[in-house]
């Protein structure tokens, strides 16, 4: 039996967070143009592949609503599959905490790690640029998480410049919401001319989330979150929402901060990273084939 038909735990698909995002645009196409500053989290879902000889690829876990055929882990391996000719097939499994329609990434972070990861197993030696363009067509966000470092976004978001941010503790909060992307970013209300800045001249204090006036209209436990959280820290919508962070100095201040939330919201801490732990367990990976011992 070959060694890569092993289970291969741990792969991580860590969520992100958008610093600012500034709809400054809009393509023919509809497509909307962006300027954002992606960074991500020490926290996400986790992502297991057992390896296949027969090509067969299948999902091990069930997704509420989302046909295993939909499923853009699914996808990812599929394409993956495709561009290479490999013959190999997995299994996959996600061990899932990032919310769904939480504007943190998991959908995208899921497919990036499948690229990455099985990219390794199998073996198919694409380097990081294939796989980001690959990526690409499964959805805007996915090339960040492909490269793995906190990045300045423009394009529709595909257009990455490396932008090292403090790496302070955040508090995130989900008020029990999905918040469907495509509903805010067709809403007639939502802002589409925001003057375009220079990177040099972003700063927390001084930008926004065009995104964030049409959520809380259609979504006002988005804006009650908000505005609870604002008590405490700076705080911002991630993406399209529905959850919002603080940034904190410290871990437990922000721990603190998220014991006087109301109940029913979920929360949970974390820190801002520049460099994806992907990366980490992909350098893990290769050391472990190369015969290093690990670090």
């Amino acid at each position: 039996m070959d060694a890569r038909e092993t289970l291969s735990r741990g792969w991580p698909a860590p969520a992100k967070i958008n610093l600012f995002l500034h709809v400054v645009g809009r393509r023919p196409d509809g497509y909307h143009l962006l300027q954002t500053l992606f960074q991500f989290l020490d926290y996400g879902d986790e992502i297991s592949f057992r390896l296949r000889q027969d090509g067969t690829i299948g999902r091990l876990n069930e997704l509420a609503g989302v046909p295993a055929d939909s499923d853009l882990v699914v996808r990812a391996a599929r394409v993956l599959k495709e561009a290479t000719g490999t013959r190999w097939g997995a299994d996959i499994d996600v061990a899932k905490v990032l919310p769904m329609g939480g504007g943190l990434g998991g959908g995208s972070s899921n497919a990036a790690t499948v690229l990455v990861g099985l990219n390794a197993l199998w073996g198919t030696g694409l380097d990081t640029a294939a796989l980001a363009q690959l990526g690409l067509g499964l959805g805007a966000d996915v090339p960040v998480f492909v490269h793995g470092v906190a990045a300045w976004a423009e394009g529709v978001g595909e257009l990455l410049t490396p932008c090292d941010q403090e790496e302070l503790p955040v508090l995130v909060v989900f008020p029990g919401c999905q918040v469907p992307t495509a509903a805010v970013f067709t809403h007639p209300d939502l802002t589409r001319n925001t003057p375009a800045i220079k990177i040099q001249r972003f700063s927390l204090a001084e930008s926004h989330n065009d995104c964030e006036p049409v959520t809380r209209r259609l979504y006002p436990a988005v804006g009650e979150a908000l505005d609870r959280l604002s008590r405490y820290a700076p705080t911002r919508m991630s993406g399209t929402g529905a959850c919002v962070f603080a940034c904190f100095a410290t871990r437990e201040a922000a721990e603190a901060a998220g014991r006087e939330l109301p109940a029913a919201w979920q929360w949970f801490t974390a820190g801002r990273r520049n460099r994806s732990p992907l990366l980490d367990r992909l350098e893990a990976e290769h050391r472990a084939r190369d015969g290093e011992p690990p670090r």
